[in-house]
């Protein structure tokens, strides 16, 4: 999937379930049950993302171009074959950026922040 170049929607606009699924990415790839355990963690279990909200919304991500599907396996022996793997793209890191920063303007300063480290935020 990472062959493939895609035009981003201008008007795409994430929704809240999106932006923690997005945020959930930032750190490395993850599978669906794992996005939904980083999401309880770093909202400190006050967001829960049911399974059809999850796999509807990862949809939209990856048709928007801010998530593709990894291939690649940690070790398959101990993984499930079924297992999806997403990773944020170039648009996707760009978009969690751009909340952050959206959030630390409005003085909503959460621990999302320390949770990714420098990494997301162009430090390395």
């Amino acid at each position: 999937m990472s062959d493939i170049q895609r035009i981003p929607d201008m008007n795409f606009k994430p929704s809240p379930a999106m932006i923690n699924i997005l945020i959930a990415l930032a750190d490395g790839e993850k599978h669906g049950f794992a996005i939904t355990l980083r999401i309880e963690d770093f909202t400190n279990g006050e967001v829960k993302i049911g399974p059809g909200t999850l796999f509807g919304s990862l949809k939209r991500l990856l048709d928007a171009g801010m998530l593709e599907q990894s291939s690649e396996r940690i070790d398959p022996d101990l993984d499930d074959q079924r297992r999806r793997y997403y990773r944020l793209t170039g648009l996707g890191q760009r978009s969690v950026q751009q909340e952050i920063q959206r959030q630390s303007s409005r003085g909503n300063l959460n621990p999302i922040k320390d949770l990714l480290g420098s990494s997301i935020m162009g430090g390395g």
